[in-house]
């Protein structure tokens, strides 16, 4: 689907590509390969003059490496710097400001060597992180390339054309065929088919739709055709919905990189006020030379700079977003990536997210005195529902084996079931309210089953019921792993339902969770949520329909399966696109992962930029050590933020 991408504005505050959102305010820097091309150019301005014997060669070569490798840095440092300061109204310098003002004293003492190199490897450094950023937005919008994007529009001479979902207006007539997505909200036109509508209303039994009945995007139609009338934008589908991502995920920071964030300004004028002091007060107090103090001044503008704690986070973050979205998890924002390694709690809606979503056949009973002939009777009703639009026939036809495949007619009885004719004798399935002849045995059973919260369907022959079908949305077997995993984290699970409370505990047992609720209606979900919030702290909700919509927000971290409606979708703050439970295993480990990351990086910037700042102080420290030193660390911690672009290993 083509939907135009809401531009993401670069606002370089710091020695991190970011994005600042706030108050609307962006300034974008949007100067194509243009500051690429630059680079590359200084680059090898720097690398000709290593060679050249000192001389006016050599300077100018060096001035060239400053201006060329050094052009955008400056602008976007002095530029945002300007711009910061009037939205504000008090100065609001950044780190490009001092690494610029370093690079011009150490031309001004004629340094020049130094300051290329300077503004080099700053540069270096922070296409890097611009790096980093780009690939995960990459890896994030090309996971919506896995959606299906066009829809078959039924034109004016009765043909179909395959047009693109965004192309579509309300009033287009479409046919969607058997097994195809429905591409947008609409209402069927002619046709009957059964649709799997567990994304919309969490509900695992497909259900049955003819003429005049509801469709929604994003929907998979089952074995019949149907045509449909478009009644909604495709702006407003659940591809529209995920597609916001791609910039959510990019201006939402965590809480470290906001602290770090709102630290730089008071930082870098700190900075500038004590170099500014050093390099008047030390001739006058200790007798330095001018050009000593003016040196030592540099030295200290350099390796003073925050770079490497700028850039402690926001990489590191933006590495791990790009490694889960790789793996079908989007986040909306580094700061409930940052926040879900610290959940107390977790609640999971039932079907769909702890259960498959789908039913199987879980038992089959016959009259006692048919035992015999139970193979004939499941061959004939494998053979009725094999032509079957029935909502329940593709699990009777997947799980139950036949030994002789019997070639029958039916008839499909809207509301009642099916109806077939072989041999003389008349059989049919459906629902227990359509049969008036049933034993007390097949009575028993069904009761039975029905208390198990099974879905159970009766079969008769001559209008005597001989057998009943049990079917129930069973556990995901993944969700038993995550499960066991959260616990063993100490992390408390509960799964919230709108079903019996026994059909809860049953799977709840199954899984070993902690605590089940049941016979929830929709709007109470959010509060039993509220309830574990204050009961044990940071929770997380797990779901995918319309009735979990205000749990997943009242949540600290609101988690939406990717086949979920697109109002579960809109309001979660995490996606997992593929419905696969062990991806929010692997993203609370990378999560885990991050938080060490991002303590390590805090700590080896702060100091190393403590050791250089002392080393400076004592006269330990020249302008060539104190760049490479300083801008080495920021590399360091960029690439230990690369780190966790790698998969992590089980």
């Amino acid at each position: 689907m083509t939907q135009s991408h809401q531009t993401v504005e670069h606002n370089h505050k710091n020695c991190s590509h970011s994005h600042d959102h706030s108050k609307g305010q962006s300034h974008d820097h949007n100067h194509g390969n243009l500051p690429v091309v630059l680079f590359f150019a200084g680059l090898a301005t720097f690398i000709i003059s290593l060679f050249l014997p000192t001389g006016t060669p050599k300077t100018i070569l060096a001035l060239a490496t400053i201006v060329l490798s050094g052009y955008h840095i400056m602008i976007e440092g002095f530029e945002d710097t300007i711009n910061e300061t009037k939205r504000l109204k008090k100065f609001t310098p950044n780190v490009h400001v001092l690494m610029s003002l370093a690079a011009i004293g150490a031309a001004i003492i004629g340094d020049y060597t130094e300051g290329a190199l300077l503004i080099l490897i700053f540069a270096a450094a922070h296409f890097l992180e611009h790096y980093v950023e780009n690939k995960s937005k990459k890896e994030i919008t090309s996971l919506m390339k896995m959606n299906p994007t066009d829809a078959k529009l039924i034109l004016s001479d009765g043909s179909t054309k395959t047009v693109d979902v965004a192309d579509l207006k309300i009033g287009d007539h479409l046919k969607v065929l058997n097994g195809e997505q429905i591409p947008t909200d609409g209402t069927i036109l002619s046709g009957y088919t059964s649709i799997d509508e567990s994304s919309i209303n969490g509900e695992s039994i497909p259900a049955e739709k003819t003429v005049g009945d509801t469709v929604f995007g994003s929907t998979i139609n089952g074995d019949g055709t149907i045509t449909m009338a478009v009644t909604k934008d495709s702006s407003d589908t659940v591809f529209a919905k995920i597609l916001q991502l791609v910039n959510e995920s990019q201006s939402n920071l965590s809480k470290t990189a906001t602290k770090i964030k709102r630290l730089e300004p008071k930082y870098v004028t700190s900075v500038m006020v004590l170099v500014f002091l050093y390099i008047v007060l030390m001739p006058l107090i200790f007798n330095m030379t001018w050009y000593d103090s003016f040196y030592k001044g540099m030295v200290f503008l350099t390796v003073a700079s925050p770079c490497a704690l700028a850039a402690s986070d926001i990489p590191a973050t933006l590495s791990a977003i790009s490694n889960l979205a790789k793996r079908g998890v989007l986040f909306k924002g580094g700061s409930y990536l940052s926040n879900l390694s610290e959940i107390q709690a977790i609640a999971f809606d039932k079907t769909g997210t702890l259960t498959e979503g789908k039913p199987k056949v879980t038992d089959v009973h016959f009259i006692g005195e048919i035992t015999n002939e139970e193979t004939f009777y499941t061959d004939l009703i494998v053979a009725m529902e094999k032509q079957a639009n029935h909502p329940l026939a593709n699990a009777i036809v997947k799980s139950i084996e036949i030994v002789n495949d019997i070639p029958l007619t039916i008839e499909n009885q809207i509301g009642k079931g099916l109806v077939s004719t072989y041999k003389g004798h008349t059989y049919k399935i459906g629902k227990a309210s359509q049969f008036t002849n049933v034993s007390s045995d097949i009575e028993s059973f069904e009761r039975k089953y029905a208390e198990e919260g099974k879905t159970v369907v009766l079969f008769s022959e001559d209008d005597v019921v001989i057998g009943l079908i049990a079917m129930m949305d069973l556990p995901n077997p993944k969700a038993q792993q995550l499960v066991a995993y959260f616990k063993e984290n100490n992390i408390h699970t509960t799964m919230i339902t709108g079903d019996a409370e026994r059909t809860g505990r049953a799977v709840a047992s199954t899984l070993k969770i902690d605590e089940v609720a049941g016979n929830v209606l929709p709007e109470n979900k959010s509060q039993i949520v509220s309830s574990l919030q204050d009961k044990y702290g940071l929770t997380a909700m797990v779901g995918d329909g319309v009735n979990d919509a205000p749990a997943l927000v009242k949540a600290d971290i609101g988690v939406a399966m990717g086949d979920g409606t697109d109002v579960a979708i809109d309001v979660a703050d995490v996606v997992l696109m593929q419905n696969d439970l062990d991806k929010l295993g692997y993203a609370y480990r990378l999560s885990k992962k991050l938080d060490k990351v991002v303590k390590q990086n805090i700590i080896f910037s702060m100091g190393v930029v403590a050791l250089l700042v002392i080393l400076n102080i004592f006269g330990q420290m020249n302008l060539p050590i104190g760049i490479l030193a300083h801008e080495g660390s920021t590399l360091v911690v960029l690439f230990n933020g690369l780190r966790l672009l790698s998969p992590l290993k089980n």
